[in-house]
Protein backbone atom coordinates (compact mmCIF):
# COMPACT_ATOMS: atom_id res chain seq x y z
CA UNK A 1 0.00 0.00 0.00
CA UNK A 2 1.36 3.42 -0.98
CA UNK A 3 2.14 5.74 1.95
CA UNK A 4 -0.17 8.49 0.67
CA UNK A 5 -3.04 6.03 0.33
CA UNK A 6 -2.40 4.57 3.78
CA UNK A 7 -2.25 8.03 5.38
CA UNK A 8 -5.54 9.00 3.74
CA UNK A 9 -7.20 5.80 4.93
CA UNK A 10 -5.93 6.40 8.48
CA UNK A 11 -7.41 9.90 8.45
CA UNK A 12 -10.71 8.58 7.10
CA UNK A 13 -10.78 5.92 9.82
CA UNK A 14 -10.23 8.45 12.61
CA UNK A 15 -12.87 10.72 11.07
CA UNK A 16 -15.32 7.81 11.00
CA UNK A 17 -14.56 6.92 14.61
CA UNK A 18 -14.93 10.55 15.71
CA UNK A 19 -18.31 10.79 13.97
CA UNK A 20 -19.37 7.62 15.70
CA UNK A 21 -18.57 9.06 19.13
CA UNK A 22 -20.38 12.34 18.39
CA UNK A 23 -23.52 10.95 16.80
CA UNK A 24 -23.99 7.98 19.14
CA UNK A 25 -22.64 4.48 18.86
CA UNK A 26 -22.85 0.83 19.72
CA UNK A 27 -19.72 -0.08 21.68
CA UNK A 28 -19.33 -3.46 19.99
CA UNK A 29 -19.48 -1.85 16.54
CA UNK A 30 -16.88 0.72 17.60
CA UNK A 31 -14.44 -1.90 18.89
CA UNK A 32 -14.98 -4.12 15.85
CA UNK A 33 -14.21 -1.19 13.54
CA UNK A 34 -11.02 -0.53 15.50
CA UNK A 35 -9.63 -4.07 15.25
CA UNK A 36 -10.55 -4.27 11.58
CA UNK A 37 -8.72 -0.98 10.97
CA UNK A 38 -5.63 -2.35 12.73
CA UNK A 39 -5.62 -5.36 10.41
CA UNK A 40 -6.26 -3.38 7.24
CA UNK A 41 -4.00 -0.37 7.87
CA UNK A 42 -1.23 -1.44 10.24
CA UNK A 43 -0.06 -4.59 8.47
CA UNK A 44 -0.94 -6.92 11.33
CA UNK A 45 -2.20 -10.46 10.79
CA UNK A 46 -4.74 -10.37 13.60
CA UNK A 47 -5.96 -7.99 16.30
CA UNK A 48 -8.22 -8.17 19.32
CA UNK A 49 -9.50 -6.08 22.21
CA UNK A 50 -9.78 -7.49 25.73
CA UNK A 51 -11.77 -5.74 28.47
CA UNK A 52 -11.56 -6.28 32.21
CA UNK A 53 -14.54 -7.53 34.17
CA UNK A 54 -15.23 -6.21 37.67
CA UNK A 55 -12.96 -8.89 39.13
CA UNK A 56 -10.08 -7.96 36.85
CA UNK A 57 -10.37 -10.94 34.49
CA UNK A 58 -9.80 -10.04 30.84
CA UNK A 59 -12.44 -11.11 28.34
CA UNK A 60 -12.35 -10.86 24.55
CA UNK A 61 -14.66 -8.14 23.22
CA UNK A 62 -13.72 -7.88 19.54
CA UNK A 63 -11.31 -9.59 17.17
CA UNK A 64 -10.55 -9.65 13.47
CA UNK A 65 -11.66 -13.29 13.36
CA UNK A 66 -14.01 -15.35 15.48
CA UNK A 67 -12.17 -18.58 14.68
CA UNK A 68 -12.04 -20.62 17.88
CA UNK A 69 -8.25 -21.10 17.83
CA UNK A 70 -7.64 -17.33 17.64
CA UNK A 71 -10.14 -16.60 20.40
CA UNK A 72 -8.53 -19.28 22.55
CA UNK A 73 -5.04 -17.85 21.99
CA UNK A 74 -6.12 -14.38 23.07
CA UNK A 75 -7.77 -15.79 26.18
CA UNK A 76 -4.58 -17.67 27.00
CA UNK A 77 -2.69 -14.41 26.68
CA UNK A 78 -5.19 -12.87 29.08
CA UNK A 79 -4.10 -15.34 31.77
CA UNK A 80 -0.36 -15.51 31.14
CA UNK A 81 1.05 -13.52 28.24
CA UNK A 82 1.56 -10.03 26.86
CA UNK A 83 -2.13 -9.12 27.22
CA UNK A 84 -2.32 -9.53 30.99
CA UNK A 85 1.15 -8.02 31.47
CA UNK A 86 0.13 -4.90 29.57
CA UNK A 87 -3.09 -4.64 31.60
CA UNK A 88 -1.35 -5.07 34.95
CA UNK A 89 1.48 -2.66 34.19
CA UNK A 90 -0.58 -0.14 32.24
CA UNK A 91 2.18 -0.08 29.62
CA UNK A 92 2.92 -1.42 26.16
CA UNK A 93 4.41 -4.90 26.04
CA UNK A 94 6.44 -5.78 22.94
CA UNK A 95 7.20 -9.37 21.96
CA UNK A 96 9.50 -9.24 18.89
CA UNK A 97 9.83 -13.03 18.93
CA UNK A 98 7.04 -15.15 20.39
CA UNK A 99 9.34 -18.16 20.03
CA UNK A 100 11.52 -16.61 22.76
CA UNK A 101 8.65 -15.73 25.09
CA UNK A 102 9.08 -16.49 28.83
CA UNK A 103 8.48 -20.04 30.02
CA UNK A 104 5.47 -18.95 32.09
CA UNK A 105 3.74 -17.96 28.84
CA UNK A 106 4.07 -21.49 27.44
CA UNK A 107 0.36 -22.05 26.72
CA UNK A 108 0.03 -18.72 24.90
CA UNK A 109 3.34 -19.25 23.11
CA UNK A 110 2.38 -22.71 21.84
CA UNK A 111 -1.01 -21.56 20.58
CA UNK A 112 0.42 -18.47 18.86
CA UNK A 113 3.22 -20.33 17.12
CA UNK A 114 0.82 -23.07 15.98
CA UNK A 115 -1.23 -20.38 14.21
CA UNK A 116 1.80 -18.87 12.51
CA UNK A 117 2.19 -15.76 14.66
CA UNK A 118 5.78 -14.68 15.26
CA UNK A 119 5.51 -11.33 17.08
CA UNK A 120 3.01 -9.46 19.22
CA UNK A 121 2.28 -6.08 20.73
CA UNK A 122 -0.08 -5.39 23.64
CA UNK A 123 -1.24 -1.82 24.19
CA UNK A 124 -3.19 -0.80 27.31
CA UNK A 125 -6.58 0.87 27.06
CA UNK A 126 -5.68 3.50 29.61
CA UNK A 127 -6.89 6.95 30.58
CA UNK A 128 -4.92 8.69 33.33
CA UNK A 129 -4.51 6.04 36.04
CA UNK A 130 -7.35 3.80 34.88
CA UNK A 131 -6.60 0.77 32.69
CA UNK A 132 -9.66 -1.09 31.45
CA UNK A 133 -8.24 -3.55 28.92
CA UNK A 134 -5.77 -4.04 26.08
CA UNK A 135 -5.47 -3.80 22.31
CA UNK A 136 -3.48 -6.79 21.05
CA UNK A 137 -1.72 -7.01 17.68
CA UNK A 138 -0.14 -10.10 16.10
CA UNK A 139 2.09 -10.44 13.05
CA UNK A 140 3.28 -13.45 11.09
CA UNK A 141 6.85 -12.11 10.93
CA UNK A 142 9.21 -11.57 13.86
CA UNK A 143 10.82 -8.28 14.80
CA UNK A 144 9.69 -5.00 16.33
CA UNK A 145 6.63 -3.25 14.99
CA UNK A 146 7.27 -0.16 12.81
CA UNK A 147 7.26 3.04 14.88
CA UNK A 148 4.57 4.70 12.75
CA UNK A 149 2.29 1.70 13.16
CA UNK A 150 2.69 1.78 16.94
CA UNK A 151 1.80 5.48 17.03
CA UNK A 152 -1.39 4.75 15.08
CA UNK A 153 -2.15 1.73 17.27
CA UNK A 154 -1.79 3.80 20.44
CA UNK A 155 -4.19 6.34 18.95
CA UNK A 156 -6.67 3.55 18.16
CA UNK A 157 -6.36 2.32 21.75
CA UNK A 158 -7.06 5.84 23.03
CA UNK A 159 -10.17 6.09 20.87
CA UNK A 160 -11.40 2.75 22.22
CA UNK A 161 -10.79 3.90 25.79
CA UNK A 162 -12.62 7.19 25.34
CA UNK A 163 -15.49 5.45 23.60
CA UNK A 164 -15.95 3.06 26.51
CA UNK A 165 -15.48 5.41 29.40
CA UNK A 166 -16.77 8.85 28.42
CA UNK A 167 -15.51 11.68 30.54
CA UNK A 168 -18.67 11.93 32.61
CA UNK A 169 -18.51 8.25 33.52
CA UNK A 170 -15.12 8.71 35.18
CA UNK A 171 -16.78 10.73 37.94
CA UNK A 172 -18.99 7.82 38.93
CA UNK A 173 -17.41 4.42 39.50
CA UNK A 174 -20.82 2.76 39.56
CA UNK A 175 -21.63 4.10 36.10
CA UNK A 176 -18.23 2.92 34.87
CA UNK A 177 -18.86 -0.58 36.20
CA UNK A 178 -22.29 -0.64 34.56
CA UNK A 179 -20.83 0.49 31.22
CA UNK A 180 -18.15 -2.18 31.24
CA UNK A 181 -20.62 -4.84 32.30
CA UNK A 182 -23.02 -3.71 29.59
CA UNK A 183 -20.29 -4.11 26.99
CA UNK A 184 -19.46 -7.58 28.27
CA UNK A 185 -23.15 -8.53 28.28
CA UNK A 186 -23.33 -7.48 24.63
CA UNK A 187 -20.54 -9.93 23.89
CA UNK A 188 -22.53 -12.73 25.53
CA UNK A 189 -25.51 -11.98 23.27
CA UNK A 190 -23.25 -12.04 20.21
CA UNK A 191 -21.80 -15.41 21.29
CA UNK A 192 -25.33 -16.80 21.58
CA UNK A 193 -26.30 -15.41 18.18
CA UNK A 194 -23.19 -16.96 16.60
CA UNK A 195 -24.30 -20.33 17.94
CA UNK A 196 -27.82 -19.92 16.57
CA UNK A 197 -26.64 -18.87 13.10
CA UNK A 198 -24.01 -21.62 13.04
CA UNK A 199 -26.58 -24.28 13.94
CA UNK A 200 -29.35 -23.12 11.61
CA UNK A 201 -27.00 -22.80 8.64
CA UNK A 202 -24.62 -25.65 9.48
CA UNK A 203 -21.62 -23.32 9.12
CA UNK A 204 -18.52 -22.73 11.30
CA UNK A 205 -18.71 -20.17 14.11
CA UNK A 206 -16.35 -17.84 12.25
CA UNK A 207 -18.65 -17.88 9.20
CA UNK A 208 -21.66 -17.31 11.45
CA UNK A 209 -20.09 -14.15 12.86
CA UNK A 210 -19.36 -12.91 9.33
CA UNK A 211 -23.07 -13.32 8.46
CA UNK A 212 -24.04 -11.32 11.56
CA UNK A 213 -21.53 -8.56 10.86
CA UNK A 214 -22.42 -8.32 7.16
CA UNK A 215 -26.14 -8.05 7.96
CA UNK A 216 -25.41 -5.40 10.58
CA UNK A 217 -23.38 -3.30 8.15
CA UNK A 218 -25.61 -3.73 5.11
CA UNK A 219 -28.71 -2.73 7.12
CA UNK A 220 -26.93 -0.02 9.14
CA UNK A 221 -27.93 -1.66 12.42
CA UNK A 222 -25.90 -2.13 15.63
CA UNK A 223 -24.30 -5.55 15.80
CA UNK A 224 -25.70 -6.12 19.30
CA UNK A 225 -29.23 -5.36 18.11
CA UNK A 226 -28.94 -7.82 15.25
CA UNK A 227 -27.61 -10.47 17.61
CA UNK A 228 -30.43 -9.90 20.10
CA UNK A 229 -33.05 -10.31 17.36
CA UNK A 230 -31.40 -13.53 16.19
CA UNK A 231 -31.35 -14.93 19.74
CA UNK A 232 -35.01 -13.95 20.24
CA UNK A 233 -35.84 -15.73 16.97
CA UNK A 234 -37.11 -12.44 15.50
CA UNK A 235 -34.56 -12.60 12.70
CA UNK A 236 -33.15 -15.51 10.72
CA UNK A 237 -29.89 -15.14 8.83
CA UNK A 238 -29.39 -17.55 5.96
CA UNK A 239 -26.06 -18.23 4.34
CA UNK A 240 -26.02 -17.38 0.62
CA UNK A 241 -26.31 -20.33 -1.71
CA UNK A 242 -23.08 -21.62 -3.19
CA UNK A 243 -22.78 -20.82 -6.92
CA UNK A 244 -23.38 -23.73 -9.23
CA UNK A 245 -20.18 -25.32 -10.51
Amino acid sequence: MKQATRDRMLLETFAMLADTLVVGYDIVDLLQALVDACRDLLGVTAAGILLAENGGELELMASTSEASHLVEMMQLGAHAGPCIESYREGAMVSVPSIAQAPAEWSAFKGSALAQGFASAEAIPLRLREKTIGTLNLFRSESGTFPADDLIAARAFADVATIGILHERSLRDSEVLAQQLQGALNSRVIIEQAKGVVSFTNDVPIDHAFTLLRDYSRSHNLPLTSVAARVVARQLRLDAPDEPAS
